[in-house]
């Protein structure tokens, strides 16, 4: 269920051009101060989640790991993301309370 409403946040900020995908770019986007938080899919590659994980802590950006790339792809309308940037910071704060247990709004 908490999946179920991150993903359709994910969908949202998709449609919403607010995000980023795909190693390079979201990399990139961070490094520019853009990105609000961070999320991996849970069936990435460890290197990439260390990689991340790195990245993020460095710059103060908070990552989750939640669900599977199919799904998160899905969710995006791509196919193969692992690593999604929310670059809106309401939606960023949004999917942090859902994932922390809280409801979103609504």
């Amino acid at each position: 269920m908490v999946n179920n409403k991150i993903l359709g946040l994910l969908g949202l900020s998709a449609k919403a051009g607010k995000i980023c995908f795909g190693s390079d770019s979201v990399e990139n986007e961070i490094r520019k101060k853009k990105v609000n938080i961070v999320i991996v899919a849970r069936d990435s590659s460890e290197r990439t989640r260390n990689k991340f994980e790195k990245i993020c802590n460095e710059n103060n950006i908070r990552m989750i790991i939640s669900d599977t790339i199919d799904n998160i792809s899905k969710a995006i309308g791509k196919s193969n993301k692992a690593i999604i940037g929310i670059k809106d910071k309401n939606i960023a704060n949004q999917i942090e309370k859902i994932y922390d247990g809280g409801d979103s709004i609504g």
